[in-house]
């Protein structure tokens, strides 16, 4: 199969920040999702006395809404879970909290609603998290009481195919990956690269992880191309394989994702013990907040590079939320923060959990149920997010028309 002479290394930076600007300035939502060091900054400046500290555990980091969706087990089970890792980090759960408010409260903002269905939302998210700290509910059990515009998304996860996911990822089941819009060719030495890479026994088991797979089935990779997704992975190696597991008519199609790991933005705890290669630090954080997720990733390294390796299946989706009603804001917003509070809670014991629920039930007023840290963070945020967002499409609108 012929390819494309690849982009060097600076015209894939370009291409990639025109898409993620261009992506930034769509609405403020989908700016607060791809300007997650904006938040670090504002953590850095935040009184510490302003927002309480947890226990030290593994968090998501850049727990926006968007990084929450239905994620599939190796044998097979479906959960709403958070399912993208890459600035897991042991630090402190309230930054999880404060992140997920402010991602929901841009959606609100979105969706034309009015104020106080922010204070609302707060109310029902900080209820959602704290029940997932209930001694009945610790564990990897399904959240009840899903609201209907997530049980929509989870039930097309549930249904759908391989087949669904070719065409959506890759336009087809051709054993070949089309270059243009999203996929750029590779060097000689990134696919000589990849081959070695999945050429690897632990690499091959991965492929062979599912319960329909046989266990020592050879792999073999058919395709492989540069991702152009994502803004958090401007300037990283992203790459798409498509490799065959399998003989013959037997042989199954999978679609790998190979992600660079960088070092973390996210606020770290002092002395937390983590890994130092930052890909075992994502699969490790991973395993600790979604475990489906978890036991489908590897840490590898390529081209001397850190990366972390997993499967893309077709039940593994994004939550596309951009208008909500009164409702469902609420609804929503509870139902997430417990599956963000369950990641957490399962990495606690008795003790902990205990305390920090005490903490987190503080400061709560007469007239608003959501403690005041969290009132005053978001509120805070979305006031920063706002003005960054509107200067960003007034820099976004100058460079289309020059």
């Amino acid at each position: 199969m012929k390819h494309k002479p690849p982009p060097d290394p600076e015209s894939r930076v370009k291409l990639l920040l025109a898409r993620r600007n261009r992506k930034m300035a769509t609405s403020a939502h989908a700016y607060v999702r791809g300007s997650t060091v904006r938040f670090y900054e504002w953590l850095e400046t935040a009184s510490r006395a302003s927002v309480p500290e947890g226990p030290e555990i593994w968090i998501c980091g850049d727990c926006h809404a968007g990084n929450l969706g239905p994620v599939a087990s190796a044998d097979g089970a479906v959960a709403i879970q958070i399912r993208d890792l890459d600035q897991t980090v042991i630090g402190n759960p309230a930054h999880d909290i404060i992140r997920l408010g402010l991602s929901l409260a841009t959606a609100v903002r979105g969706s034309d609603l009015p104020g106080v269905t922010t204070a609302r939302m707060l109310e029902c998210m900080m209820n959602g998290y704290e029940s997932a700290f209930e001694p009945e509910l610790v564990g990897n059990g399904a959240v009840a009481g899903m609201p209907a515009v997530i049980g929509r998304v989870m039930r097309a996860a549930s249904h759908r195919s391989w087949r669904q996911l070719a065409e959506e990822r890759i336009e087809g089941v051709k054993p070949e990956i089309p270059l243009g819009r999203r996929f750029l060719p590779l060097a000689a030495e990134e696919r000589a690269a990849v081959a070695e890479l999945f050429a690897e026994p632990t690499l091959q088991k991965l492929a062979t992880v599912l319960r329909s797979r046989e266990d020592g089935a050879p792999v073999r990779v058919l395709d492989a191309a540069f991702w152009r997704k994502g803004c958090s992975s401007l300037g990283l190696l992203r790459m798409a394989v498509l490799v065959g597991v399998g003989r013959g008519k037997a042989e199954r199609h999978c679609l790998m994702d190979v992600k660079e790991a960088v070092a973390a933005a996210a606020p770290r705890s002092p002395g937390a013990a983590m890994p130092r290669d930052n890909a075992e630090r994502v699969v490790t954080g991973a395993r600790s907040l979604s475990p489906f997720l978890g036991e489908r990733m590897l840490p590898a390294r390529l081209l001397g590079r850190s990366v972390f390796v997993r499967e893309l299946l077709p039940q593994d989706l994004k939550l596309e939320i951009e208008r909500l009603t009164q409702a469902e804001a609420t609804e929503v917003a509870q139902f997430l923060a417990e599956v963000v509070g369950r990641g957490h809670a399962r990495q606690m014991d008795a003790a902990n959990r205990k305390q920090w629920l005490a903490e987190l039930r503080r400061n709560r007023s007469r007239s608003l149920d959501a403690p005041s840290w969290l009132w005053r963070s978001v509120v805070d945020l979305v006031a920063t997010h706002e003005a960054a967002y509107l200067e960003h499409c007034r820099r976004y609108a100058m460079a289309e028309a020059a």
